[in-house]
């Protein structure tokens, strides 16, 4: 594929073409590799895995177990007795990596439901598992990464969502109007094992680190208490798998990068940017039949499309019809109507001032992501939903007394008299002078609420 804008047929080459096929490995990472013995003594493990077993580099692995916390794995051992477990039993598990004879546990079976009805399949390491994963994923991550495209945000030291969307932003304002927008179906379950193990042998060349990996990824889930073989997948929930992710996906950015695509891409989430449609659609077909023929990996037809930005979500923003603004997706702030929807249900009986907490929780939290969007009409709709909602909710509370608490607040005995007196629920009576004077926005700000369209203090 040349680079868009050209009139020509070939302009979009199939992608199949583009990577030399990789060369098979002799023998699978997990078998002993002829002429050595499958034990290995301490003075002859691999400079990687002594990389992997460094004081500060298990220092670190275990700092952030801790830092991300988590469920228990099929074990039952959790976040907080980790190092207990490791001042105890850690020279034993030592030995066992230096010698080549450390078995995973399966990972446990966590079923998260989706927007769509369907389940994300999550495997959850035992801690003990995590915490050696975290120690691994560690060093492969500085093998590779010298080596991963710069157009790859996820997963990645120092780089994050919001500059794969500021990257999109700025690609489209060049005059790439439309997107390739690629989802991959169930890829973390789909990876092929024997190609990522080619692939990670690229840049790390420890037998024993990769003898280990290819133990993880074939360590196998429990399901009702039965274990089951995994042979393709990597388990999200392990440190490991978003860096081995990268490592399957980067031979997609390459081949995109040889024929001079632009594209934004954030673990299996790709956006690639074109300038007409027809060139998108020529695209669209060769990068799936690049990604079947090639990677293995399926694209999923009902949810990639090739049409405008703006009509497209990514990283859970869009942009505006008009200079390409950014923006947040409506399905991201339909979620988050429906986290405040639970908030602020009136049969709660808490204090207003602890849902207000509660609530300041989590729009912290989702302001620090989405704050970066530049269209703010929505944003403040939310606000004033967010305080009609409270309103309500402080209303349903008083009950009997919401006249006093009215007149208490300020509100003029005749407008006090007519609210409380009103024949109508407590979400219309909600928008009414008398509960907007009694519980204006200041109060709320007062209370510590945050504002979504208000901007963050430098």
């Amino acid at each position: 594929m040349k680079r868009e804008g050209t009139a020509s047929d070939k302009h979009n080459a199939a992608l199949a073409a583009v990577p030399p096929p990789l060369p098979q490995m002799a023998t699978l990472v997990d078998e002993p590799i002829a002429g050595k013995p499958q034990s290995t003594s301490s003075s002859e493990i691999s400079t990687l895995m002594s990389e992997v077993l460094h004081k500060e580099n298990l220092k670190q692995a275990l700092e952030r177990v801790k830092r991300n916390k988590g469920a228990p794995g099929i074990d039952g051992m959790t976040v907080d007795e980790l190092g207990a477990h490791l001042k105890a039993n850690w020279p034993g598990i030592r030995a066992q990596l230096v010698a080549g004879t450390y078995q995973p546990k399966p990972v446990r079976r966590v079923e998260i439901p989706k927007p769509d009805g369907r389940k994300r399949l999550l495997g959850i390491p035992t801690v003990t598992d995590r915490f050696i994963q975290q120690a691994l994923a560690q060093i492969v991550q500085r093998q590779w990464e010298p080596h991963f495209h710069p157009n790859s945000y996820g997963f990645r030291p120092g780089r994050n969502a919001h500059q794969a969307m500021r990257h999109a932003q700025a690609t489209i304002r060049q005059g790439y109007g439309w997107v390739v927008d690629i989802d991959l179906e169930a890829f973390f379950d789909r990876v092929n094992h024997d190609r990522l193990m080619v692939r990670v042998r690229q840049h790390v060349t420890g037998t024993d680190v990769l003898k280990l990996i290819n133990r993880f990824l074939k360590g196998g889930v429990q399901v009702n208490g039965q274990k089951q073989a995994t042979t393709q997948g990597v388990p999200q929930g392990g440190p490991l798998s978003p860096v081995l992710a990268n490592v399957v996906l980067d031979e997609l950015d390459w081949a995109l990068e040889r024929q001079g695509h632009r594209f934004a891409r954030y673990a299996d989430d790709c956006n690639i940017f074109v300038k007409s449609k027809r060139a998108g659609e020529r695209l669209m077909q060769n990068v799936t039949r690049y990604l079947r023929d090639s990677l293995r990996l399926t694209v999923n037809a009902n949810k990639s499309a090739v049409d405008r930005p703006a009509n497209r979500k990514f990283l859970g923003f869009t942009v505006s019809k008009r200079g390409a603004r950014i923006k947040v997706a409506d399905k991201a702030i339909d979620k988050l109507k429906d986290t405040i929807r639970e908030l602020t249900r009136r049969t709660r009986g808490r204090r207003l001032v602890d849902i207000v907490q509660e609530l300041k929780t989590a729009l912290t939290g989702w302001k620090a992501y989405f704050g970066i969007a530049e269209v703010l009409s929505p944003l403040r709709e939310i606000d004033k939903w967010v305080r009609r909602r409270l309103r309500c909710y402080a209303w349903k509370q008083w009950g009997s007394a919401g006249y006093r608490e009215l007149r208490k607040r300020g509100v003029s005995v005749r407008e006090a008299w007519n609210t409380s007196k009103s024949a109508h629920g407590p979400w219309r009576l909600s928008k009414t002078p008398a509960l907007n004077l009694a519980l204006p926005a200041k109060l709320f700000r007062q209370m510590g609420l945050p504002e979504l369209a208000r901007a963050r203090a430098a």
